[in-house]
């Protein structure tokens, strides 16, 4: 038989926002992977895994999530947890990629499937949709993410403020990931396109610390790393205006 390798979205924090198909994907595995920072702590993947499959299934795979300046050191990284992974597909036959998210919005699971099909020749590769950052925050906050006819653009603000301006300079609904340690730059952003009154941010959702606000409330104060913002558009012509 070949090998699975199986990507699943765990959703943002909350155990309650796995889907079933995710869960069942946890539980046919037979082994189900989480990453982790190479400082060891438990990260929010390995956290609602935890809801729903033992503790003796979890293998920690330490992943360079944090490294930003060192491109060596980030793809050696990658490789070493290409190869984990490799060995457990060999010994095991299934294994299950738990990813925060969704696996195919900014996943490391995409970076590592690249590496395990390189190294595991016929391994088949899947994923399973997981509920994103923005779904979430946009039930939590009540904030609309796109009517009628609007686009929706989704912005890494690690790829910069200015990638995050221009975004909100055009039309439809801004959601910025990523942003926290630019709260400062963000702020100023909306504040020059005009969209700070009707913005929101939150980061931890679903977790004890949740923190759920109106971007208005933005000092400039360094943010959690994963807070997410929500930025729609102005809308006029009541209901039904933007069809």
């Amino acid at each position: 038989m070949s090998s699975r390798l199986t990507g699943v979205g765990v959703g943002p924090g909350d155990p309650e926002l796995v889907t079933v198909k995710g869960v069942n994907a946890l539980r046919a595995a037979e082994v189900v992977v989480v990453p982790v920072l190479d400082t060891g702590e438990r990260g929010r993947a390995e956290a609602t895994v935890l809801h729903y499959v033992p503790a003796e299934k979890v293998v920690r795979v330490v992943f360079a999530l944090n490294e930003r300046t060192d491109r060596k050191r980030r793809e050696a990284a990658w490789d070493a947890a290409g190869e984990r992974v490799a060995g457990l597909l060999r010994e095991r036959g299934s294994v299950a990629f738990a990813t925060i998210g969704d696996p195919n919005v900014y996943s490391t699971f995409t970076y590592l499937a690249q590496t395990v099909g390189e190294l595991v020749p016929g391994v088949m590769v899947e994923t399973v949709p997981g509920i994103t950052a923005m779904q979430d925050l946009a039930a939590r906050s009540g904030a609309v993410l796109t009517e009628g006819t609007e686009p929706l653009t989704l912005v890494p603000v690690t790829a910069g403020s200015a990638v995050l301006k221009e975004a909100l300079a055009g039309p439809g609904t801004v959601v910025a990931y990523k942003f926290g340690r630019q709260a400062g730059e963000v702020a100023a952003a909306l504040r020059e396109t005009g969209r700070l009154d009707d913005a929101v941010w939150g980061s931890a959702l679903g977790l004890a610390d949740e923190s759920v606000r109106s971007a208005a409330d933005m000092d400039g104060t360094p943010l959690p790393y994963l807070s997410t913002l929500i930025a729609p558009p102005r809308r006029a012509g009541g209901r039904g205006g933007k069809l």
